[in-house]
């Protein structure tokens, strides 16, 4: 079979990822939903392996490897050593794939979406540290076990030298675009996250109320988040949970974007914001600063700076209009559909000639 033929052909790919939509938070699930369903729509036959339960409306397929109890990201990993893969053209993991070390089909494909060894650096508590550097050592192992390893930011490279290969995590262009006419009356900021750990919306939440309000008594912070608490204070709103258009909607909706986070491998929400028109302000954590090219596209600011500088943003439309038309651009190379080019372009010649897909770049 030539690789050509090989292209053509529709394949059959098995994705492992603990995380989906339906069941949490967690960016990756969301990343594996967006390239599952786009590799559908192109006629590949995915089935996703997940402890999360189906996406309601999902075109893929859906392989329920759950469990409860403690420990279950290990549990789960292990499980996955039981599953007859043989059927497949393609493994593609996003996790927990570092015991399938035998061969399996011909090609095992693996996407580091970050480091946890880079996490581990900025987590609380001993036993969370200890957690987040018993994954990293499992990343390590499963880039070794994989034919293919994939990391989503070049930064993550620190952890893994040996891996060469580079390819972001994608977004939906058609998703999330701008409409000028859809903008908020007032002021508005808008946070994609957690109100807890290393996301910090307490920390947003303070700033803006401490900073932006007192000259700003109009403008408000809407917070894409499930853990707010229910009264989070003057001008806070919480969204909650929202569907895919209801967040495509609340983008085109704000001013400004804001995530502080503390670490991002990559950080989704950064490149969904630019690519909704958005100019977006973030902490200089390794995600931040590879999505919005060194500060180029965007403004990375410390802690202690996001307050005046989300103000200084809501008062300067000019600024505001250059920032949002350098993110506009800059998210143009992480467009869903560029991102599918790559990983087929990855799968199919390894497909054609398995042999060959035993030299890991």
């Amino acid at each position: 079979m030539t690789t050509g033929s090989a292209a053509a052909k529709p394949l059959r790919i098995a994705m492992i990822s603990y995380y989906l939509p339906s069941g949490s938070k967690i960016g990756v699930g969301y990343q594996v939903h967006e390239l599952a369903t786009a590799l559908a729509a192109r006629g590949h036959h995915v089935d996703v392996i997940s402890d999360c339960p189906p996406v309601e409306g999902a075109r893929y397929g859906h392989i329920d490897l759950s469990s409860s109890g403690r420990l279950r990201t290990f549990r789960f990993a292990r499980r996955m050593r039981d599953l007859d893969l043989s059927s497949y053209d393609v493994l593609h993991a996003h996790g927990d794939d570092y015991w399938l070390w035998r061969r399996r089909v011909p090609v095992h494909v693996r996407t580091v979406h970050g480091s946890c060894f880079e996490e581990a650096l900025r987590i609380g508590g001993v036993k969370e540290r200890l957690r987040m550097g018993l994954l990293g050592l499992s990343e390590v192992l499963a880039s070794v076990v994989a034919d293919r390893t994939v990391v989503v930011s070049p930064r993550t490279r620190r952890w893994l030298p040996w891996v060469k290969t580079v390819i972001p995590n994608g977004v939906d262009a058609a998703r999330f675009a701008p409409d000028p006419s859809a903008r908020a009356a007032d002021p508005t900021v808008l946070f994609v996250g957690t109100w807890e750990n290393r996301k910090r919306g307490r920390l947003l939440a303070e700033a803006f109320q401490e900073h932006v309000l007192p000259t700003l008594p109009q403008a408000r912070l809407e917070m894409v988040c499930r853990d707010a608490p229910s009264d989070p204070g003057p001008g806070v709103r919480v969204l909650g949970t929202l569907t895919d258009e209801e967040l495509a909607a609340a983008y085109r909706r704000a001013w400004v974007f804001c995530l502080p986070s503390a670490y991002e491998g990559f950080g989704i929400p950064y490149a969904e914001a630019m690519a909704s028109g958005l100019p977006v302000v973030a902490t200089p954590n390794v995600g931040a600063r590879y999505v919005t090219d060194e500060g180029a596209a965007g403004a990375l600011v410390e802690p202690d700076a996001l307050g005046p500088e989300l103000l200084a943003l809501l008062t300067d439309e000019a600024r505001r209009d250059r920032l949002a038309a350098a993110g506009l651009a800059r998210a143009r190379e992480f467009d869903l559909s560029a991102v599918v080019d790559s990983y087929v372009a990855l799968y199919t010649p390894a497909v054609a000639a398995p042999s060959a897909a035993r030299v890991r770049r």
